[in-house]
């Protein structure tokens, strides 16, 4: 997978975390928490992981869902159920 893609792929998991958390862009990183950092509960939680799997059609299990800390932990944990090779 190019870089280009990784990106346009995380710019992706970022905009879908950004609007369920209802903050702005630039107050979300690739490792902010996204319940100690951002007041997510696990209904937020729930709502991120059922739009990724609608956007990226993959289906992941809800047992994933205390690893989806992050940005970055979410990307791993779609790029496992996708397939996506980094």
């Amino acid at each position: 997978m190019t870089t280009a893609i990784s990106a346009e792929r995380m710019q992706a998991l970022r905009d879908i975390a950004v609007e369920v958390l209802e903050i702005e862009d630039d107050e979300i990183t690739e490792t902010s928490l996204f319940a100690e950092d951002h007041d997510a509960d696990s209904l937020r939680a729930i709502e991120i992981l059922a739009r990724i799997e609608k956007q990226f059609k993959v289906d992941i299990p809800q047992s994933e869902l205390p690893n989806m800390v992050n940005l970055q932990a979410v990307y791993a944990v779609v790029a496992q159920y996708a397939g996506w090779q980094d």
